[in-house]
Order: structure tokens, then C-alpha cells, then sequence
């Protein structure tokens, strides 16, 4: 399946071109279509494979089970795939993706036919799906600007998130309507015939080589990297401690659905597909007037009323008893939905440079599907104790309390920060023959300010503080000479060479603004120095270890606290 972490985009462009300008890229065009019908195969084998647990066991947790089955890679593995996609080549990360999604999807489908799957086998190859929608996701992602000029990005994000929305309206009800005229197994045979379009457009797909100015970060480098950054970002902090409320307590819709069909409305497989049905049109109806809404309320005030109508009907459902009824209500649902989730993924994806961006989407990702995944077994369990219309009613309630975070917790202003690379940062002289894998390389600028304004100068560094450490600097500090309190000394170190050029192309415009701040503060310009640590004493050492004598220990750099 395509994109499913950011179902309505990115929000609203500063200027409004076409909504259809991405498809004048042949490229994209084909992708699009593609990933339509590869994401109505991936709704229908969640429809049969959800209804094919509750005919196998009657145990409303282990039905919520599988969508939770589902999205555990997510939340496990979506970090090292954003990783592997900010690093990588993007189509081959997606080819390998979709070929072991369909690999799965006809091994699913055999097992059907010949009656060997049981709950725990249906739930491990349904993890094993996931495994690969976690594969594709970022790489997904952070292929679109690859896709289409920067102008159109904007666009085509929309009609990604449009693409899944519309196959939501109609997959699942045509999902039900095939377990309830031919089999279950149909369902997964129909998944895997639907992922051989969008192989073969990604095997013809030449996309332009990718520049490389520094060799490739390792996965557990480039992890870390990621962590760092969000974790030194309050926007983006803000944002996920939000989302995984709102997921945890959200998350009854999708895990409990099929037994809402089965006891709540007295359906069958027919039943299921049409309240999913319902979901899916109100989503599309909430990306098509995603723009409209935001213009007119702004983001946190059309978070807080989308996440409040999602509750609300969540809560509704529980108790609700006609089908059109419930369809009606889950309009709204899927509405509030999108339109909580794609102002989320706003936020991160603007807050986030081009260097770092699939790995802040990752980890979007992974809080939340792990607030489903936690949530789904959760409210499966309170179902299965109590009953269904009791979780769905708790549901609602939580979510309806997890609405008002906003008013402490806002959302922050992205459209209003830069955050395109400053072209203006070239590589610093050097006088010696020196390597990208050389260091510790030691960074030292010292600044001479006015005692008066030392408590503004101290202000502007601790932002500049975080935006060092954020991009990779260690062991920052700032030292004050006690001798001349004019004199001030801010000093941190890379790894190797490499590492410290890699800090320094990824500043951005927003950056350079905040530097220029500490710099105003400055009586006479900063004096850089870029110092590559070396041991001392190495020879005269062995000489008298030789002799039998104790070694001497001599002061290199001060160790810097990490």
C-alpha cells in the first residue's frame, strides 16, 4: 500500500496553484494511478482479513489484533526505514518494499485456499505486511520531490493523501461485498494482483542521481541524527506528544469496527465494508476542504473542533444501531480524522529540513502507530471484559479529554521559519593534510562583547546551543574568560571532518538569522579556529615502556562533556 501516515497533506501553500499541476508529470501520473489501485488492494485485504479473524475466533481482542498487527512495524521499524530513505535510493527502497508486500499477499492468499491459516499465522503474515508499508513509507514520502518540481510539491502531497482517501471511500465495502459473495481468500488474491502495476512503474522510473557531498551516514548514525534533531525541536516535541494522545485514545474505530458491524449494527461482512465506507467518504470530504477550513480557523482551532467531532462520533457509533445511521456518524469520524492528522503531519514535515525529513516523518510515524497499536489491544481488551458499545463509549470519552490539550499545548507557527539550506556557508581553509574520517576536530569562535549586554549574549547562545547539538555538534559549551569578562569562548566538537562539515551544510536560512542576532551583540568580529586533536606523548611513552619505566600521562584536549 502507498502513503498512509499523511492521509490529506501538508497543508496550505502560500500561493493556491492547480490541484492537478502534478499530473503533468508522466512520472507522477503514473505512480498516482498506480498507487490508487494498490491502495484499494490493501483496503480489501484488511476488510478480509479482519472479518476472517472474527469467523475464526469470537474474541473481540484478538480481532483488534490485526490492524494492531499491522501497524506494529510502524512504530517499530519506521525509524531505520527513514533512515535508510534520507540516505538511499528511494525507488529501489520502494521496488524492494512492494515486491515483498506482494510476496506476503500470495502466500496469505495460498494459505486461505488450503485451510492452514489460524489466528496466530493471519496475525504474523499480517505483521509482516506491515513490514513492508514501514519499508515504503518514508521512502514514499521523501520521493515525491523527486517526482515533481518544488512548486508542484505542494500539490501532489494533497493528491497522494487524496489518492488513499478515495480508495478508503470504496475499498472496504468492495471488500465486504467480495468475502460476502465469494471468500475471504478472494480478497487477498485481489491485494496481490493490485501491487504488479506499481512494481512495474518504479522498475521503469529513472529518477535523476541523487548529489552527495559527503560519503553516506551508517543507519545507527543516521538514526541518532534524526532522534537529535526532533528531540532538540519543540515544534515538532509538541506535535508528537499530541498525536500519540490523540491515537491511543482514538484508536477504538480501527481496531473495533468489525465487531461495531457484527454486534452493534447486526451485519455481516457487507455491514463492515459500508461503515468503513462511511469512514472513507468522510475523509475525502475533510481533505477537499482541508485548505478552506485552515484558512478560515487556522491550525489549532481546526485540530481541536476535527479532534472533538472524531470523538464525538467515535462515541456515537458505540451506541448507534441503525447502518445508515452509523455510516452517517462515521462521516464525521473520518472527517476529523484527516483533518487532525494532516495538520500533525504539517507541522513535522514543515518543521523539518530536506537532510532530515523522512527521519522526523519516521518518527511521526512511529508514535503514531504506536499509539494505535497500544490503543487497539487496549480498547480490544476493555471490549472483550465488559463490551463493545462500553469501549467505544470510553473511547469517545478520552478522546473528547485528549481534544483540550490544545489550549496548553499549541501548535507551532512553521509556515513562519526558513528552512532551506543557507547557500552562503563554504568549507573552512585548511593548512594540513586532512581527511573526511579525521578527528576529533575541536571548534572553537571566540566572541569579544560588552559586559553590559552579557546576559543578552548569553540569551542568543543558549538558542544557539540548541540548533549546534540539534545538527550534530557535541560537548558544546561556553566559557567566560575570568580574567577578562569581555572575553567569551564558544567551543564544541565533530567526530571526524566529515561530521563537522555535515553540521555546517546543514544550517539553514533560520539559522544564519539567529547567528547574525549573537553576532550583533559582538564588539569586533568572531575569531573561528577549527583545531584537529592530537595525542601527545605516544613516542617518548614507548620508549619508556621499553625501559621498564611507567608511562607519563599527558593533558590533550579537556574532555568535553557529550
Amino acid at each position: 500500500m502507498a502513503d498512509q501516515s499523511n492521509p490529506a497533506g501538508i497543508g496550505e501553500a502560500p500561493a493556491r496553484p492547480s490541484i492537478t499541476a502534478p499530473f503533468r508529470h508522466r512520472i507522477f501520473a503514473a505512480i498516482w494511478v498506480s498507487s490508487l489501485i494498490s491502495n484499494f488492494g490493501g483496503l480489501i485485504q484488511s476488510v478480509g482479513a479482519s472479518w476472517l479473524m472474527l469467523t475464526m475466533t469470537h474474541r473481540p481482542d484478538l480481532v483488534a489484533l490485526v490492524p494492531a498487527s499491522a501497524m506494529a512495524p510502524m512504530m517499530l521499524f519506521s525509524l531505520a526505514t527513514g533512515a535508510i530513505a534520507d540516505g538511499g535510493d528511494n525507488r529501489r527502497v520502494m521496488i524492494w518494499a512492494q515486491t515483498g508486500m506482494l510476496l506476503v499477499s500470495v502466500v496469505l492468499a495460498v494459505a486461505a485456499f488450503t485451510g492452514w491459516l489460524n489466528p496466530w499465522t493471519l496475525l504474523t503474515l499480517t505483521f509482516l505486511l506491515g513490514c513492508g508499508a514501514a519499508l515504503n513509507g518514508p521512502a514514499w514520502q521523501a520521493s515525491i520531490g523527486e517526482q515533481v518540481p518544488r512548486e508542484d510539491l505542494h500539490s501532489a502531497v494533497v493528491l497522494n493523501g487524496l489518492s488513499y482517501n478515495v480508495a478508503r471511500s470504496l475499498g472496504p465495502a468492495i471488500g465486504g461485498a467480495i468475502v460476502a459473495v465469494a471468500n475471504v481468500a478472494t480478497t487477498f488474491v485481489v491485494n496481490a494482483v493490485c501491487y504488479i502495476g506499481l512494481i512495474v512503474v518504479l522498475l521503469r522510473w529513472r529518477p535523476r542521481p541523487r548529489e552527495r557531498l559527503f560519503p553516506r551516514e551508517p543507519i545507527g548514525t543516521a538514526m541518532v541524527s534524526g532522534l537529535r534533531y526532533v528531540s532538540m525541536s519543540p515544534s515538532i516535541l509538541s506535535v508528537l506528544l499530541r498525536v500519540l494522545i490523540f491515537s491511543l485514545a482514538g484508536s477504538a474505530i480501527w481496531a473495533l469496527m468489525p465487531v461495531v458491524a457484527r454486534d452493534g449494527v447486526h451485519g455481516g461482512p457487507l455491514a463492515y465494508g459500508l461503515l468503513l465506507c462511511g469512514f472513507g467518504v468522510g475523509a475525502v470530504g475533510g481533505a477537499l476542504l482541508s485548505a478552506r477550513l485552515r484558512h478560515r480557523l487556522g491550525n489549532e482551532s481546526m485540530v481541536r473542533w476535527a479532534s472533538f467531532a472524531y470523538a464525538t462520533a467515535t462515541g456515537l457509533v458505540g451506541v448507534v444501531t441503525n447502518l445508515p445511521l452509523a455510516m452517517f456518524v462515521l462521516m464525521f469520524a473520518g472527517g476529523g480524522w484527516v483533518l487532525t492528522l494532516s495538520t500533525f503531519a504539517a507541522t513535522v514535515q514543515m518543521s523539518s529540513p530536506r537532510w532530515v525529513v523522512a527521519r522526523a516523518m519516521a518518527i511521526y510515524q512511529t508514535v503514531l502507530f504506536a499509539g494505535l497499536a497500544l490503543g487497539a489491544w487496549g480498547w480490544g481488551n476493555l471490549a472483550t471484559h465488559y463490551d463493545v458499545r462500553v469501549a467505544m463509549v470510553a473511547s469517545g470519552v478520552a478522546g473528547i479529554a485528549a481534544s483540550l490539550i490544545g489550549f496548553r499545548l499549541r501548535l507551532g507557527e512553521h509556515a513562519k521559519v526558513d528552512l532551506d539550506p543557507h547557500r552562503g556557508i563554504t568549507d573552512p581553509e585548511v593548512g594540513i593534510d586532512i581527511e573526511p574520517r579525521s578527528g576529533p576536530v575541536v571548534t572553537a569562535i571566540d566572541y569579544r562583547i560588552d559586559p553590559a549586554r552579557t546576559e543578552e549574549f548569553i540569551e542568543a547562545m543558549a538558542e544557539r546551543r540548541r540548533i549546534r547539538v540539534r545538527d550534530g555538534a557535541r560537548g558544546w559549551m561556553l566559557l567566560q574568560d575570568v580574567a577578562d569578562p569581555g572575553h567569551w569562548t564558544e567551543r564544541f566538537y565533530s567526530p571526524t571532518w566529515a561530521d563537522y562539515l555535515r553540521t555546517r551544510k546543514r544550517m539553514t536560512v533560520s539559522d544564519i538569522a539567529i547567528t547574525e542576532r549573537a553576532h550583533a551583540l559582538t564588539i569586533e568580529p568572531p575569531v573561528v579556529r577549527h583545531m584537529l586533536e592530537r595525542p601527545a606523548g605516544s613516542m617518548p611513552n614507548l620508549f619508556r615502556l621499553l625501559r621498564g619505566e611507567p608511562a607519563i600521562v599527558e593533558p590533550t584536549v579537556p574532555p568535553i562533556a557529550s
